[in-house]
């Protein structure tokens, strides 16, 4: 799981979330921020509020000092294979190094080199090149 101040970077870089079943998030204060929710449709499901924002409500005594947040008071943490999804065609290869790091290359089809993104763990490679790619200039 990606770290939340890279989770966060990637949501003020511009990264969209709709959100679906099996969505890992999490609340940006002091007491939830090391939390991880899942949106389940038995613990968290996504709502509507009377305003018309998305919610997330928490279901049952799991959740129990919770009842609903709104989408924009949460910070997606997304996975592996939905960074890799949003490198979209920049994404070219992933390969893990003799010593364990793993290099993500991007780069779009006129390049001639594609860059190389190291990180001791996929995922992390994966959110640095994808905030390589909404960051350039």
């Amino acid at each position: 799981m990606i770290d939340i101040d890279v989770a966060r970077r990637l949501q003020e870089s511009g990264l969209l979330w709709d959100p679906v079943e099996g969505d890992l998030f999490t609340i940006d204060t002091e007491l939830l921020r090391d939390e991880a929710f899942m949106l389940s449709s038995m613990v968290v499901e996504p709502g509507v509020g009377r305003a018309g924002e998305r919610v997330f409500r928490f279901n049952g005594t799991t959740e129990w000092a919770l009842d609903s947040v709104e989408q924009h008071e949460a910070i997606w943490i997304p996975r592996e294979d939905q960074l890799r999804a949003a490198l979209g065609g920049m994404f070219r290869a992933l390969r893990r190094e003799a010593d364990g790091t793993f290099v993500v290359l991007v780069g779009s089809l006129d390049d001639d080199e594609p860059r190389e993104i190291r990180a001791p763990h996929a995922e992390d490679a994966y959110a640095g090149a994808l905030l390589v790619h909404l960051t350039a200039g």
